[in-house]
């Protein structure tokens, strides 16, 4: 099989984990980026859960896509699901993003692995407003770290990128340190 492409919008942005050959700047359409998922391990607990990003209905979506060598399918999708899918609350999924046309060969669409949010999941939080999803962030701790960490990490790797997200950088703004 020849090679393949990997979504990445939130931690796989800066922590992907696997090995490719290139890196692109990429839009999906269909999904925003959200704080949409409680998380019971990497950022909470099921008794203080965080929150944690997801790929919901709606709007679009930049992120970078992961360009993967073709014989290593198998172990990345192993690693990726091994990952993404500890409870299930995400659905894998290939969809079309659109590479950033920066690079020789201009803007094209490729199909890509991305992880949306299953919104018949109990982990499913729906569509917060800022104020709410930074009070369940603050606080909340998993195997992974802070939550807010993971947000604030998140926001710091898409300002290098030029990503902006206003939502997410409200979110910030209220569970950054004074």
């Amino acid at each position: 099989m020849g090679d393949f492409w990997v979504f990445g919008y939130g931690s796989l942005i800066w922590r992907p984990g696997f090995a490719h050959v290139e890196t692109r700047r990429a839009r999906l359409y269909g999904y925003r980026r959200s704080l949409c998922v409680y998380s019971f391990v990497h950022r909470g607990t099921r008794e203080r859960p965080g929150l944690v990003l997801g790929l919901d209905r709606g709007g679009s979506c930049i992120g970078l896509a992961f360009r993967v060598p073709g014989d290593l399918r198998n172990e990345v999708l192993s690693y990726l699901r091994e990952r993404e899918l500890v409870t299930n609350v995400y659905l894998e999924r290939m969809l079309d993003v659109r590479l950033d046309g920066n690079r020789a060969g201009g803007d094209r669409t490729v199909e890509a692995v991305a992880y949306i949010v299953d919104r018949a999941h109990e982990q499913y939080a729906g569509g917060l407003d800022a104020s709410h999803a930074a009070a369940v962030v603050r606080g909340a701790v998993g195997q992974s770290g802070r939550n807010e960490d993971y947000v604030l990490s998140t926001l710091e790797h898409l300002k290098a990128l030029g990503i902006r997200d206003h939502w997410l950088e409200q979110v910030g703004r209220q569970v950054a340190p004074s």
